[in-house]
């Protein structure tokens, strides 16, 4: 796939708020500061789409960007910042959780896992949910970089590992660098796939 556009639509703070469209999106999740906004800007390559910064939880809102006129990337708040005041952590695992579990939408969520560490159990119950809610999705392991290749995959291997004690199918997965720009080609003809499926 080629991204010949890509421009901020809107942030809204709750699943009513989103856009009243019916292009299709996908959704990128993950930990605070697992790589989300590096992610996003590699895949559109315009470093200034979305906000990086070296603090956690700085996505706020559930954005919208609209990729081609036709689809929307949606980059929805990190869960797991522990620096949040609870009312404000429950604020936002609720906007998460109703845009994930309400967005017909949405057509794939794409969970970002930082290769470079073992298996975190938040993210385990993440992905365990997504599967008794029957959401689409599938893993980047971001950060691929930071690490030797052969820990990166020991990384991977352990974590798929995890997660095949609960799931008889591993998702689809994809291994990233956003420095490297490693992963960009083979997210995008996944995304191009699942376009192309869609009926018209």
């Amino acid at each position: 796939m080629i991204i010949r556009s890509a421009k901020y639509f809107n942030g809204c703070t709750s699943l009513d708020k989103c856009p009243k469209s019916d292009f299709p999106e996908f959704a990128f999740i993950g930990r605070s500061n697992v790589g989300k906004s590096s992610l996003i800007n590699m895949l559109t390559l315009n470093g200034k789409l979305a906000m990086t910064s070296q603090n956690p939880g700085k996505t706020i809102l559930i954005n919208h960007y609209l990729i081609n006129g036709n689809w929307f990337l949606v980059d929805l708040p990190g869960y797991g910042y522990a620096r949040r005041a609870k009312s404000e952590t429950a604020r936002f695992s609720k906007m998460i959780y109703d845009y994930i579990d309400g967005r017909q939408t949405l057509y794939n969520l794409f969970v970002l896992i930082d290769s470079n560490i073992p298996p975190q159990k938040i993210d385990l119950d993440f992905i365990q949910w997504l599967g008794e809610h029957a959401v689409p999705f599938s893993i980047i392991f971001t950060k691929s970089d930071k690490s030797s290749a052969s820990a990166v995959q020991r990384n991977i291997k352990t974590f798929n590992e995890k997660l095949q004690e609960t799931w008889e199918e591993l998702p689809p997965y994809f291994i990233s660098s956003s420095a490297k720009k490693t992963g960009r080609e083979d997210i995008l003809d996944y995304i191009d796939s699942i376009l192309k499926a869609i009926p018209s």
